[in-house]
């Protein structure tokens, strides 16, 4: 349509201009008469009645000469009909082009109707002006004789939903990269707003000097294996904030899926296989923050403890291997915490847990503790730890457990611009005991030896927090630890020093080693943890860490451990021959089938294995299989450890 009024104008327009030019070209050409004479003109003859308009620029028809010269428009008369015709053409030109752009606008519309329905939004965009009934096809709001659909109202925005509020501000502000337990990573590059993961990887080559032919090490919740590369940790998971409801998911894989289920004896009481059913989480809790103060928290489920200072995560750490007041208290706790922000420098954390890291209650009280942690300064940090009540032996009602763990952390030189850029130093001491569980029963060996150096203690009753009496021998746990930390080049590059020592008359805290594949459920007639029984040790490392990224670490360490009775793996390990024999809790024949008796029943364990002999009498103790236990331990550890 609008190609045929186009041409129609430029034909008249072409036609106007040549009227022009004829017309100027009459009016410059002489009057026909002889030179010298002037024609004179003559007017019109008068006429009654004056000609009619010429219409739509047509001559009207005459039937003389005379009527011819009379009714003839005049050039000027043409031109200007020429004109008036232009101006009607350019008139409907814009008319046209109007409905063009509103038949535009229509299509338009109707697209984004039609994309709106055929994703089963159920509702039209309100900026199309299109309603659901109108977004048909053939449909045009410009369509002649229909009123256009009037405009849908614009849906309000969804309200956004904030992650955690905190009007106050978040507590502990600044840069706390410099502690122990902290690890020195800073950003979470793949956080969004309601999520932010994590991601560890921690894997270990430890060299025992002890070289024990299982490769099997004893004695500690890090280092598991001898000469040997082992993946120690691999989790998955990270922080949930939405609308102030919170969580937190991390798994744990790796050998930390068999070593820490293993430390727990409660999971045989009562059913459900909690040790099976716990093992591949290491945190897994979920909650709600209150904007009061600088926060208040309350969450449920299993989460890490912090007592004895070290993270549970070995990347988060100065050293690989911690001091044994560190090492053999809990790593995480089941239960419930409460954490209130009164500043931004105070937490106060209540808990109500099941027990001293346990999946379970032992006994028939729960656990209850708490943490006060303070920074009153960038350079300081100070936290208190305190776990009571709780009846924490398996099978011992009664005997409840107290335990104080008091850590300082200080940042005594920071200068970014030396070599030397940072010295920090951590301060940690502990005191716990057992009380209760009823009158004595049993002897006891007072000089608190292991069965190898010949124990015959069978003590099972009550016992004391300071000093024996009443035939009640004393449990308690005494220990500290220290460490000194210097930063060079910018943090690239630390060395740490450190060590501590711990008293465990009783053993209740002494870590079992796995001997023939003993757990804390199972217990081993070879290293017995008896009231009574003591166990006396200190250790000392020195760290070299390298940090090229603030996601990784690589680390070289070197550590030395001595106990007072037989602990750590000697050359000949702690695996019986053939392997495990699926009775840790009965002695092994020397050639390593079940006896079929445990502790307390040594001599008929003799009995059981040398009645296979030649002899066919006891063979003494030359029968029993013994692991090869000793009282000093020196291990290089190389890791590297991953956390983004």
């Amino acid at each position: 349509m609008m190609r045929g009024i186009v041409w129609k104008a430029m034909t008249l327009a072409a036609c106007t201009v040549g009227m022009t030019s004829l017309s100027v070209a009459q009016s410059s050409v002489p009057n026909p008469v002889s030179p010298g004479l002037t024609a004179k003109a003559e007017p019109p003859p008068a006429t009654d009645k004056a000609p009619a308009p010429p219409i739509s620029g047509t001559v009207p028809a005459a039937t003389t000469p005379a009527a011819k010269q009379e009714l003839k428009p005049t050039v000027e008369q043409e031109i200007d009909a020429l004109k008036s015709r232009i101006d009607e053409l350019e008139t409907e030109v814009k008319q046209a082009k109007t409905a063009v752009l509103a038949d535009s606008a229509d299509t338009a519309a109707l697209k984004a109707a039609e994309k709106a329905l055929v994703a089963g939004s159920g509702a039209v965009p309100a900026s199309t002006g299109v309603t659901p009934s109108s977004a048909s096809p053939g449909f045009s709001s410009s369509t002649a004789g229909q009123e256009p659909a009037p405009a849908t109202a614009a849906a309000p925005a969804p309200k956004e939903i904030s992650a955690q509020t905190t009007t106050k501000g978040e507590p502990f502000e600044g840069d706390w990269t410099w502690l122990n337990s902290n690890g020195h990573a800073s950003d979470s590059p793949m956080a969004t707003k309601y999520f932010t993961p994590e991601f560890r990887a921690d894997a270990n080559y430890t060299l025992d000097y002890n070289h024990p032919k299982d490769d099997s090490l004893g004695g500690s919740t890090e280092t598991f294996r001898s000469d040997e590369w082992q993946l120690e940790q691999i989790s998955v998971g990270g922080d949930i904030h939405i609308n102030n409801v919170r969580g937190r998911i991390l798994t744990m894989d790796g050998l930390f899926a068999t070593t820490t289920p293993r430390n727990d004896g409660t999971v045989v009481r009562g059913q459900w296989d909690l040790a099976n059913a716990y093992k591949y989480v290491s945190e897994a809790w979920g909650g709600y923050h209150w904007d009061v103060a600088h926060g208040l928290n309350v969450d449920a489920g299993i989460f890490v403890s912090y007592i004895g200072l070290f993270s549970y995560y070995n990347f988060d750490n100065w050293t690989y291997q911690p001091s044994f007041v560190s090492s053999n208290t809990p790593w995480f706790f089941n239960g419930l915490r409460i954490q209130y922000f009164p500043t931004k420098k105070l937490k106060i954390e209540p808990w109500i847990i099941n027990g001293w890291q346990s999946y379970a209650r032992a006994n028939g009280k729960p656990g209850l503790g708490g943490q006060i942690l303070w920074r009153p300064k960038p350079y300081l940090d100070f936290v208190w730890n305190n776990y009571g009540l709780g009846e924490d032996v398996v099978g011992q009602p009664g005997r409840s457990r107290v335990h104080a763990d008091y850590s300082a952390q200080v940042k005594v030189y920071d200068n970014p611009s030396k070599l030397l850029d940072k010295i920090a130093f951590t301060v940690t001491g502990d005191a716990g005991c057992e009380y209760g569980g009823g009158p004595a029963l049993g002897t006891y060996d007072p000089k608190g030896n292991s069965p190898e150096m010949g124990s015959n203690s069978t003590y099972a009753g009550g016992v004391n927090c300071h000093g024996g009496k009443n035939g009640r021998p004393k449990q308690d746990f005494v220990g500290w630890m220290m460490y000194n930390r210097y930063w060079f080049k910018k943090d690239l590059y630390a060395v740490t020093l450190g060590g501590g020592q711990m008293n465990n008359p009783g053993r209740y805290l002494t870590l079992l080693p796995p001997i023939n594949g003993a757990t804390a459920v199972t217990g081993t007639p070879y290293f017995t943890e008896n009231a009574g029984d003591r166990a006396q040790m200190h250790d000392g490392t020195i760290t070299f860490d390298y940090m090229p990224s603030q996601f990784i670490t690589f680390r070289l360490e070197e550590g030395y451990r001595y106990s007072d009775v037989p602990y750590w793996t000697g050359r000949g390990g702690i695996t019986p021959p053939g392997g495990n024999n699926g009775f840790p809790s009965q002695y092994a024949c020397a050639s390593g089938a079940n006896s079929g008796f445990g502790y307390g029943s040594l001599t008929q364990g003799e009995l059981a294995c040398g009645a296979g002999s030649s002899a066919g009498t006891a063979a003494g103790s030359s029968a029993i299989w013994w692991p090869d236990l000793r009282t000093n331990q020196t291990v290089t550890t190389a890791a590297i450890m991953v956390r983004f």
